[in-house]
């Protein structure tokens, strides 16, 4: 009988692939997906560590599995990603949860397979983490889950220790793929019918091999030939610079829509968090890609409640998100990660606090939201077809602009580009109806 794998994703697009990336790896070992965990005769966890929660989510679903590994004692369980990679975390998770068979690292993903080979021989755990970044893997059998978008990797790692994050520390310093690659790569996922590409980086801004820069990599990925949006993400604002918006202003595939983190309105926060720029010069860039794409949106994430957050300062991220008005916003209350600058930070804001204020983010965000929500009804957008909602009995897709919409129709249209009249707006979702041309 064929053995079968359950994967476990947390975190960030990123983690999404990195999951294509381990389940390539299981299926070239002869495993098959199941979409139970008891089914499964392995069960690997892609961890993040970026925020709290995602991590006791992550610690609260392992242990969940102690009782399913005392019944199949076969059964094997692999934790990888983020917090595997962080220090001190896998002699935590070792002693928290000893049935662990294997454990990786961000750094050495592509050593899966072997690590599984060699605890199928043995009987010990087997625990491969790599203290160094090397040089680039290139997978050439990720199984891809996520049709008809697809992500593409350009970098890898990150070199701007914002004072919060603790990504340098786990995903290593910053590893540009040659330009080549990425190319043959978004060429021949074009060929296989994707029609939605996103270049993925931690900051997309900062590629550069072979003499490439983000700006000639993305003039050369939107000039390959077919039908096929392109995005882009993360940029970071310290980077983000004109000659990428003269890129989009070329091509029409690329998605009119940045992804462009601000974290806080305030340049003192902003200074405790070394972002290495400024509320004048975030809002400089905003008014550099409306003057030459006027239709451009910007979506952004925000930090509230950082160490030393006064109200004033927290009236100044309100005070940027109302001007620049963002078509949407993650927004996050601080939570510290050890290991990193701001941790060691005093002046903590209260809890009551934190929650207060982004009690009062969500609110300004999602009003703001709603308005452009309620802008689109009677207008016919193109939207990409990605998947069939069986609850709502309706299929759904995306905008250029990330914006959800829902309609029906008798044909499977999943991949499809097509057009939709929106008849309603409900919060961040649209509803319409099918045009013919």
């Amino acid at each position: 009988m064929q053995e079968k794998y359950h994967i476990v994703t947390y975190g960030c697009q990123m983690n999404v692939h990195e999951s294509e990336k381990i389940a390539g790896i299981l299926r070239s070992l002869g495993y098959e997906e199941t979409p139970t965990k008891e089914n499964a005769d392995i069960i690997v966890f892609n961890t993040c560590c970026i925020r709290e929660n995602a991590e006791n989510h992550a610690f609260g679903n392992i242990g969940a599995l102690k009782k399913l590994k005392k019944e199949n004692p076969k059964l094997l369980i692999a934790v990888g990603g983020c917090m595997t990679q962080e220090k001190g975390k896998t002699d935590i998770l070792k002693k928290k949860f000893p049935f662990i068979d294997i454990m990786f690292g961000t750094l050495n993903l592509e050593e899966l397979g072997n690590l599984i080979l060699r605890k199928k021989a043995q009987k010990k755990k087997v625990i491969e983490i790599r203290e160094k970044e090397g040089e680039i893997i290139e997978f050439t059998d990720a199984y891809r889950t996520s049709y008809p978008n697809a992500w593409v990797n350009i970098m890898y790692g990150c070199n701007n220790f914002c004072s919060y994050c603790i990504v340098p520390y786990v995903r290593g310093r910053e590893r540009s793929r040659k330009p080549e690659n990425i190319i043959n790569e978004v060429k021949a996922l074009v060929k296989e019918g994707y029609k939605e590409i996103t270049l993925l980086g931690q900051n997309v801004n900062s590629y550069g091999a072979d003499g490439v820069d983000f700006a000639g990599l993305l003039d050369a990925v939107a000039s390959i030939e077919g039908e096929f949006r392109l995005r882009f993400m993360t940029s970071h604002p310290k980077d983000f610079n004109e000659e990428v918006v003269k890129v989009m202003q070329k091509h029409r595939k690329i998605c009119r829509l940045v992804h462009l983190p601000v974290q806080s309105g305030s340049n003192d926060i902003l200074k405790a968090m070394n972002r290495r720029y400024t509320r004048e010069k975030y809002l400089d860039e905003i008014k550099m890609l409306k003057s030459r794409l006027p239709e451009a949106e910007v979506t952004t994430d925000i930090i509230v409640g950082f160490p030393g957050e006064t109200e004033e300062d927290y009236l100044a991220t309100e005070a940027l998100v109302k001007e620049v008005d963002f078509a949407s916003a993650f927004t996050f209350v601080y939570s510290p990660r050890q290991g990193t600058k701001a941790a060691e930070m005093e002046n903590r804001v209260p809890e009551s606090v934190q929650k207060e204020r982004i009690m009062r983010l969500v609110e300004l965000v999602n009003s703001l939201t709603r308005k452009k929500s309620e802008k689109y009804v009677g207008k016919t957008v193109e939207i990409l077809c990605e998947d069939y909602d069986e609850k709502k009995n309706l299929y759904l897709g995306r905008d250029e602009f990330g914006r959800m919409g829902y309609f029906s129709s008798e044909n499977n249209l999943v991949g499809e580009l097509v057009k939709v009249k929106i008849t309603r707006a409900n919060g961040i979702s649209l509803f319409g109806e099918l045009v013919n041309d």
